[in-house]
């Protein structure tokens, strides 16, 4: 016991080394020596590194050549403080590295996201030595595939596993139904698992149940499957559990949230009396409602927990800080950040790093980039998470400059850094440099997702660059991401804007889920190109869908009825939009109002509308009342919003050129000079127009 207490005082005190591991002891003892210090180096949390390196830099000096239990616990210690040079350097002096190194190897490369190194290891490992393999040894590299989504990969491996005769253990069927998961599409996939768990004895453990609850949940989220079905077996695998804990709970609740029974979640949480004493179930419900845009219910669910004296995680937090972010509540958000600083005495970093990262969310999506920021850099730690946050912050609020720098001094990257950076680009107008981007992105050697080919998509339809984005579309389907609900949007933009609309149209009909935004886009693409009549009939059949509009909605129907002249169908989605839907018309909206009436002669009907808003007319207002002017000669309405948007604008040269215009089709020639004259003494002029070339595409 003594011995133990002199360990531990020396991991602050290296200088007594000479003391613990003295040359004058035997070779056995200072060997068990080194492995009680290096064991003690793994009791510490975080491990003891530092520690570490002073005992192995002891063993260097004093002469000492370590066996192979003290370098299994070096490559161990190596592997877990993210040293993994130093591991490797310790495992390629092993002459023959044991199960131990090649395992704990196997699962720090599996940690950082190198599957090639792990099966190089894995392969290079001989088979029929039954010293060099063992079911350990097996888990190390399916739990590296299943990790890394390989789902294919590790049931491959597993089924190989069974054929040399290795029997799998409770590890071995966690992780490879965790893999099954990842690629189960119906049924019988699922099944099979079920009968191999079964037949190896396993059917028991909690763990390997709480799997295969899993697998038949995720499986149930496919549209090839019946949903209730696949649900059914989780509930009846759930109810028939010895013994269960909380992730039995939380996956039962996350599997009927994520399949739509939102009455059977409610049901299953407060009908056993179990779930509502464990926090992992209350955050599963709270989850799934925000998942599910169901606000209200998700502020009311963390109402009843606060009021049943279920103490709040960060889970909880966290995701109470998103539905302030998403539905816009920033007043509920900082109180509740308020009172978390309140009764949070002392958070720990596990606690205080995403909840700050949450914050981050909540503030930039509510319009304060600037106190978003302020969080950032009072936040004693940050993760990748932080960095991407405020990222998308500068990016949202249109402040490409900012958003480039920060860009540029992030100290690592991940493949949804490039994806934000190159959206962010492509929205405002940049599309060459958005593109510039994605090839930089694959010349470091990141592999392209489905979010960065989307930004890299619209970059191309920002340029009208058709034959590039062709080449991305084909790009998109070499990599399996065909199916992508972000790419296909931003496909459906491109073909639109390069005036490819049976391609747009083909896009929408063929891809295997839309959401409001597909309907958005190609309902744009329709009224953008002359076809009004069937934007129209597109937005009524997404009505009848049950798919609810959103403000953009509005205005792609509205664009639609103005371009092809359909008064009464406008007016009656605009009035619509609040009375029916909730959604508060914007200036925007009541610029496309006033258009279509303008562009129909109905001036009376848009004065009316003018007046009836609820805040002074912008500039988009005058210069659709400017535009439909000049459509019907009306020169005093016209000139009259003329010289507001002079007011508004001095230095848009569009209103100029269209006042211009007017007054020279209406053949008053020494009015279209002062107009000119105007522009020349204010210095305002044109900016020049330009074409893109596409050159040895």
């Amino acid at each position: 016991m003594r011995y133990c207490h002199s360990l531990t005082f020396s991991i602050t005190n290296f200088s007594i080394f000479p003391f613990l591991v003295s040359r004058s002891f035997c070779s056995k003892a200072r060997a068990n020596r080194y492995a009680s210090l290096l064991q003690l180096c793994c009791l510490q949390s975080p491990i003891s590194c530092s520690f570490a390196c002073a005992v192995h830099a002891h063993m260097i000096a004093s002469g000492f050549k370590p066996r192979g239990h003290i370098l299994n616990r070096l490559i161990n210690i190596y592997s877990k403080s993210s040293k993994l040079a130093y591991a490797r350097h310790l495992f390629d002096e092993i002459p023959q590295p044991g199960i131990v190194a090649r395992s704990t190897l196997i699962s720090a490369y599996s940690a950082i996201g190198d599957l090639e190194l792990a099966k190089k290891i894995f392969n290079g490992t001989p088979l029929p030595m039954r010293d060099t393999r063992d079911t350990v040894f097996y888990n190390a590299m399916i739990t590296a595939y299943s990790h890394n989504n390989d789902g294919h990969a590790a049931i491959e491996l597993f089924r190989d596993m069974r054929r040399n005769d290795f029997s799998p253990d409770n590890f071995t069927f966690t992780s490879v139904i965790g893999a099954l998961g990842l690629v189960a599409e119906n049924e019988r996939h699922c099944q099979q698992m079920h009968c191999a768990v079964v037949k190896s004895g396993m059917g028991f453990v909690t763990s390997v149940l709480n799997a295969l609850m899993y697998a038949y949940v995720k499986c149930a989220s496919s549209p090839s499957v019946l949903s209730s079905s696949l649900m059914g077996a989780a509930r009846k695998l759930f109810d028939e559990m010895l013994e269960r804990d909380e992730l039995s709970c939380s996956t039962i609740i996350t599997g009927y949230m994520k399949n739509d029974d939102l009455d059977a979640a409610r049901e299953f949480f407060y009908g056993g009396g179990m779930c509502e004493e464990m926090v992992v179930a209350w955050n599963a419900m709270i989850s799934g409602y925000v998942h599910r845009g169901l606000y209200k219910e998700a502020l009311e669910m963390f109402r009843k927990m606060y009021l049943s004296g279920m103490r709040s995680d960060e889970y909880t937090y966290t995701s109470i800080i998103s539905v302030c972010a998403d539905a816009g509540f920033f007043q509920l958000g900082k109180e509740l950040q308020a009172y978390i600083l309140k009764t949070e005495v002392n958070p720990s970093p596990d606690f205080s790093l995403p909840v700050n990262n949450a914050l981050i969310t909540l503030y930039w999506k509510c319009g304060r980039v600037g106190e978003a920021l302020e969080i950032f850099n009072y936040m004693p730690m940050k993760n990748l998470v932080s960095w991407n946050a405020i990222l998308s912050g500068y990016v949202n609020a249109g402040r490409i400059n900012e958003a480039q720098s920060f860009f540029e001094e992030m100290p690592e990257k991940n493949v949804l850094t490039w994806a934000v950076m190159m959206s962010g680009l492509a929205q405002k107008g940049f599309g060459e440099e958005g593109l510039k981007l994605f090839n930089q992105m694959k010349i470091l050697g990141f592999e392209p997702c489905d979010y960065t080919f989307a930004g890299a998509i619209t970059s191309c339809a920002v340029l009208g660059t058709l034959e590039h984005g062709r080449q991305l579309h084909a790009q998109l389907i070499r990599f399996g991401f065909d199916s992508s609900l972000a790419a296909g949007n931003a496909l459906i933009t491109l073909y639109a804007r390069c005036g490819v609309v049976e391609a747009a149209e083909s896009m929408f009909l063929t891809m295997p889920c839309v959401d409001f935004v597909s309907w958005n886009a190609m309902i744009a693409a329709l009224g953008q190109h002359g076809h009004g009549i069937q934007a129209i009939e597109l937005f009524e059949e997404m009505l009848a869908e049950g798919i609810l509009p959103n403000g953009i909605s509005f205005l792609t129907v509205l664009s639609a009825c103005s371009h092809a002249g359909l008064v009464e169908k406008g007016h009656h989605y605009f009035n619509s939009m609040y009375s029916v839907y909730g959604i508060t018309p914007g200036e925007d909206h009541y610029a496309r109002v006033i258009d279509l009436l303008c562009r129909a002669g109905k001036f009376s009907e848009a004065k009316s509308v003018m007046e009836s808003m609820p805040w002074k007319p912008g500039a988009p207002i005058w210069k659709a009342l400017l535009a439909g002017s000049r459509i019907h000669g009306n020169m005093d309405i016209g000139i009259n919003a003329a010289e507001r948007l002079f007011e508004l604008n001095p230095e848009h040269g569009g209103t100029y050129l269209q006042l211009s215009n007017m007054y020279a089709e209406a053949g008053r020639w020494v009015d279209v000079a002062k107009v000119r004259k105007l522009m020349r003494d204010r210095g305002v002029k044109m900016e020049p127009g330009c074409s893109w070339l596409e050159v040895e595409i």
